[in-house]
């Protein structure tokens, strides 16, 4: 890609499974590719889909993506030009459809955009934002082949570097990287927007949260 120092060689970020368990994705910030492979549970390896990759645009460094939980899409997050674009797929193929901004307009021009999580309902997509330090809330029409901005919160803290939704979507939760904290917002069921709830975790530089089924 055009940035010497981000881009200067394959550099994936991400590695999420499609819904079904067939494929994974993998957004490559160094390449400007979102690469996927099927996944061969008989000899335990990944191999190329067909095509291997999607290109996005140039210099936008894709970092994550997030599939639709019952429609034909997905979602990515693009680091480097702070974008969302929205995918449709099927059978491992990601075709491009739509690229809206991750930030509003008057975020500061070093914005990064981080993460992006598609609620359990499929109504509302999050994106976190590094540097504007905001989680935008967009709401998911056109049967999932269209994001729509709804708004943007502060993230509690800086560089809100990863995010987690709790398996239900009652909370959502934020890594603020470089305050040390993990801040927890409510979701409303019928919106999808989030309301802090006013609990924060201190920890050391937060860069992953996951959720394990007990």
């Amino acid at each position: 890609g055009p940035d010497p120092v981000e881009q200067s060689g394959p550099h994936p970020h991400h590695i999420p499974f499609d819904p079904a368990g067939q494929f994974v994705a993998v957004p490559d910030k160094g390449l400007d590719r979102v690469f996927v492979f099927r996944v061969d549970t008989t000899a335990g390896r990944l191999r190329p889909a067909d095509p291997a990759w999607v290109t996005t645009r140039r210099g936008a460094g894709p970092r994550h993506i997030a599939f639709h939980p019952h429609q034909p899409f997905a979602y990515g997050i693009n680091e480097l030009d702070s974008t969302v674009a929205t995918y449709a797929y099927a059978d491992g193929v990601l075709t491009p459809q739509q690229v809206l901004p991750s930030a509003p307009e008057d975020a500061p021009p070093k914005n990064t955009g981080a993460e992006i999580l598609v609620h359990p309902s499929g109504r509302t997509v999050y994106v976190s934002n590094r540097g504007h330090d905001s989680v935008g809330v967009f709401a998911v029409q056109g049967g999932g082949r269209e994001l729509s901005p709804v708004g943007w919160h502060p993230s509690g803290g800086r560089v809100p570097r990863a995010m987690a939704l709790d398996p239900a979507g009652r909370f959502l939760y934020v890594a603020n990287q470089s305050s040390d904290t993990i801040v927890a917002f409510a979701v409303d069921s019928a919106s999808g927007e989030l309301s802090p709830t006013g609990h924060t975790i201190e920890v050391g530089s937060p860069s992953t949260i996951v959720f394990v089924a007990r």
